[in-house]
């Protein structure tokens, strides 16, 4: 079975076509090109897999795509806006060229379905909880997914105790016990947690309604928790290689967001390691997370009370999947490429197989 995966980022697309023992057979970032284009230029595939950031409460597992799920992920626009409705208009290119081959949904939210109650649960007034499913959902499950399981082919053995980190443009934390999700950072909606490219991350709830109250739009305030927070409301830039380079130029604010920035990652790591009672082993993953040793280090360092540590060489020279832990510690640390491609087309199997 050759499948066609799609991965629309909240500031990138990929498609990739795997064969069935998931050799990448082409792949394309779908930048400056319609996706029609892309998609027409590659063999044809057997089925397709299209990433959605929410699933909501009924979709918890891949799901082959049909008019009644279509029309139930439209519905989820407004709590993933960087990311749904870019899903969606992949889905209806692809099915302008592919009309006929099976496409599955393969939801980030999904691999947070093991949540339990005391992690998911907002104090919030129960009508309202039940009338509009007010919960903690989580988002990048499908890089938590991939990389709990390539941790555990690198240790022989997924770690009891793991603390995830994809950390990208978007960016959350997931505190893995046994190999299931028990807490993540991300919410409701994509906004929670970390500082981000361009997400202001968790804020005091009273910000916004304050704002609104003296004036603001929602819809201005919405755009601007998206779009113009984060990083790039501390910086003017959401990229970090960037925000690197001025803060070795000793620009202020980019020193300050920095310190910011690892404020708040130290501190919802130290939170998630709590969910867990220690910590077994630490993985990074995503862009900053794979590609920035001075997060890792810094992380390390700040962790290292629990027992984190990291080898400076291996840490600068890491280059795809490496174990970077230091000699004399037992908390494992690995970099993990993220390739959520492997994970959709994991999935899209497991949703055409299933009877």
């Amino acid at each position: 079975m050759r499948i066609l995966t799609v991965n629309p980022g909240s500031s990138s697309l990929k498609v990739s076509l795997l064969d069935a023992d998931g050799t990448l057979l082409a792949e394309d970032s779908g930048a400056g090109h319609e996706i029609a284009d892309v998609v027409a230029g590659m063999p044809a595939p057997d089925a397709i897999g299209i990433r959605f950031v929410h699933g909501g409460p009924a979709y918890t597992k891949p799901t082959r795509i049909d008019a009644k799920v279509t029309e139930q992920l439209h519905r989820l626009s407004d709590l993933a806006p960087l990311h749904q409705p870019a899903s969606l208009r992949a889905l209806a290119e692809i099915a302008g060229v592919l009309p006929d081959v099976p496409a599955v949904a393969c939801f980030d939210t999904a691999f947070h379905a093991t949540l339990p109650d005391a992690a998911a649960t907002y104090a919030l007034p129960a009508a309202w909880r039940e009338r509009f499913g007010l919960r903690r959902y989580g988002f990048h499950g499908l890089s938590f997914s991939y990389a709990v399981r390539r941790a555990g082919e690198l240790l022989g053995g997924v770690p009891g105790r793991m603390v995830v980190c994809h950390l990208g443009s978007g960016a959350s934390l997931c505190a893995v016990a046994e190999g299931l999700s028990v807490d993540t950072t991300m919410g409701f909606t994509p906004l929670e947690g970390l500082i981000m490219g361009s997400r202001a991350g968790s804020i005091d709830p009273g910000i916004p309604l304050w704002l609104i109250k003296h004036g603001l739009s929602p819809d201005d305030v919405n755009t601007a928790l998206e779009n113009e927070s984060g990083l790039r409301g501390l910086t003017g830039t959401g990229d970090m290689r960037r925000i690197r380079e001025l803060a070795e130029e000793r620009d202020v604010n980019a020193l300050a967001a920095l310190d910011a920035y690892h404020h708040r990652l130290r501190a919802c790591a130290a939170a998630m390691t709590a969910s867990l009672g220690g910590l077994d082993a630490l993985v990074f993953t995503g862009g900053v997370g794979e590609h920035d040793p001075s997060v890792r280090m810094r992380l390390a360092e700040d962790l290292a009370y629990l027992g984190a540590s990291i080898d400076p060489d291996r840490n600068a020279t890491a280059d795809g999947d490496t174990d970077i832990t230091s000699a004399d510690t037992r908390v494992r640390t690995l970099v993990v490429t993220a390739r959520e491609d492997l994970e959709i087309a994991a999935g899209v199997r497991r949703a055409l197989m299933t009877p």
